[in-house]
């Protein structure tokens, strides 16, 4: 199977041409060319790029010219805006822009959104029509992910970075057990047949140097109780910059003795390839 990173962010400099809403802890720009270059260089066949909510917003203009350069590598979600009247008709068109395989919707602590408000609701609806995976980012808040997923058994959901908060700078929560907190809450969740979990940033959550041996034992867990064929391998790279680089972030998947070839295969593309339904040039 081909190696495909299942979230990934590029990004242009902050300029008054395509200005940042925020600043965040990032490398001051990874372009798609600087992006699939680092891929190369770790033998990662493709990726699912993510338009960067923090710095764009709702905005995946950027993206868009990074999958047209780049059409055999990327595929590209977008980010969705509960509040705009208009948004099944962007959904619309996001789906007849070439390259797209999925949208997203954020239900971080912060927003404060009710996961059962119609406008959620005409989201997860319209993802069914245009067939379209919904990515849901609900570190935090996994409660309310588990209330929108239940409530709409048709819409396909994959769910980012474990469902589990990451840190932005090192280290890790101090306590271990502080980092998995919401393992238990994860594990339930995987009695849903319509959501798949995203294995990101999973680097990020270890207490230990590279190549981060103490995220083997909870990530067992969670392979046991979603299965390989649900489970998408992803770095989340570039939010992970100030953490781990993103060969550490894929070397530890590539060499641990804890999968086997069959596992890795699947956790390391089979998985992210059936969910988002697209393959890079490789597969």
């Amino acid at each position: 199977m081909a190696i495909i990173d299942s979230q990934v962010h590029a990004y242009e400099a902050n300029t008054l041409k395509r200005p940042w809403a925020t600043v965040p802890n990032w490398p001051d720009h990874v372009t798609g060319d600087e992006m699939v270059a680092a891929m190369d260089k770790v033998g990662v066949d493709g990726a699912i790029f993510i338009s960067a909510f923090s710095m764009y917003r709702y905005d995946a203009s950027y993206a868009v010219e990074v999958q047209r350069a780049h059409p055999t590598r990327l595929a590209i979600v977008k980010p969705v805006d509960p509040d705009d009247p208009a948004v099944e008709d962007v959904i619309a068109d996001w789906k007849a822009t070439p390259g797209t395989v999925g949208i997203r919707i954020i239900l971080t602590p912060e927003l404060k959104r009710d996961p059962a408000s119609p406008v959620i609701d005409r989201i997860a609806r319209a993802a069914v029509r245009h067939d379209f995976p919904v990515n849901v980012l609900c570190w935090g808040n996994l409660d309310a992910g588990a209330t929108l997923i239940d409530r709409h058994p048709d819409t396909r959901f994959i769910l980012d970075h474990l469902g589990i908060l990451q840190p932005r700078v090192p280290p890790a929560p101090q306590d271990a057990k502080d980092s998995w907190a919401d393992l238990p809450k994860v594990l339930e969740l995987a009695r849903r047949p319509n959501v798949v979990i995203k294995v990101s940033g999973a680097c990020t959550l270890s207490h230990e140097p590279y190549p981060y041996q103490d995220i083997w034992d909870p990530l067992a867990s969670i392979f046991d109780a979603w299965g390989f064929e649900r489970c998408l391998w992803g770095t989340d790279w570039t939010r992970a910059f100030a953490v781990v680089n993103y060969e550490q972030a894929v070397e530890p998947f590539l060499r641990t003795d804890r999968l086997s070839e069959t596992e890795r295969a699947m956790l390391m593309g089979g998985a992210c390839a059936k969910a988002y339904r697209w393959l890079p040039a490789k597969g």
